[in-house]
């Protein structure tokens, strides 16, 4: 049965306690308290990694931070609400998940919403699993992005986000920079009507390489992006598998920027 399942079913055994079991207990109607402690390091008590937890904690995370983040710049936008439903329709949500992941935004909005608990009982669920951190931070700029610019407020929190989940700062400027050319990169030089260059440029911001650097580095950057983005070894992580097409889209931007890449320097 997926974490959904029990949840939905009743099976609480594995469930959250903390802030994020709070939220996700209120946007179902249910009280966890009883559930799953946290100690006083930050780490959950029980029996080693569980995958309905992680991904519970990931579902919850996910939302409630989306709907702060968006809050960050003094106002959601109506641009910033259609990214969350769009997010919840990649992931293909019923209207009983879907009502669950809007209360969870709406909750992240409130002026009582405590971001410095959360991330770290996040971090703490995901047992510091990078690509998993990683791919949350990733949704989060994707959703920042959403009316086309990271404001100033919005990229202090996420990199406070990024560096409280353990990344450098440098890794978080990558990873805005890659998750920027995402968004308006589309792998055809016929679309948009964007020049070659242009759109070149792009697939190198994409991939975190420079034009300078070799072959064996543009394929090394590959390969461990398509690691890092790969579906089946992030569900096994603990993403909801309801992310998956989230996962298997980044995958499919990736290697069109590596083909466009290597097209050109095969030219």
């Amino acid at each position: 049965m997926s974490w959904w399942g029990k949840i939905v079913g009743g099976a609480f055994g594995f469930m959250l306690g903390g802030p994020l079991g709070a939220m996700l207990g209120a946007a179902l109607g249910h009280n966890f308290d009883k559930g799953l402690k946290i100690s006083a390091d930050g780490a959950p008590f029980g029996h080693g990694p569980d995958q309905e937890r992680i991904q519970s904690a990931f579902f919850a995370a996910t939302f409630s931070v989306m709907g702060h983040v968006a809050k960050a710049d003094g106002r959601v936008s109506e641009d910033e609400i259609a990214m969350a439903r769009s997010v919840m329709a990649e992931m293909s949500l019923d209207p009983t998940q879907t009502r669950v992941a809007m209360d969870l935004f709406n909750q992240g909005k409130g002026d009582d919403f405590d971001l410095d608990a959360v991330i770290t009982q996040f971090k703490s669920e995901c047992h510091r699993r990078s690509t998993l951190l990683q791919m949350f931070l990733e949704i989060l700029l994707h959703a920042a992005y959403a009316d086309g610019v990271l404001h100033r407020n919005e990229a202090a929190l996420l990199k406070r986000i990024s560096s409280t989940l353990g990344f450098s700062e440098a890794h978080f400027r990558q990873l805005e920079a890659m998750v920027r050319a995402q968004r308006f990169f589309t792998g055809d030089q016929n679309a948009g009507g964007k020049p070659p260059e242009e759109l070149l440029a792009e697939a190198y911001t994409l991939l975190g390489v420079q034009r300078d650097d070799s072959d064996a580095e543009l394929k090394k950057a590959y390969r461990r992006l398509m690691s890092q983005h790969h579906p089946d070894k992030l569900i096994a992580k603990g993403l909801p598998e309801e992310m998956i097409k989230i996962a298997t889209e980044k995958t499919q931007e990736i290697k069109a920027a590596y083909e466009l890449v290597k097209k050109h320097r095969e030219a």
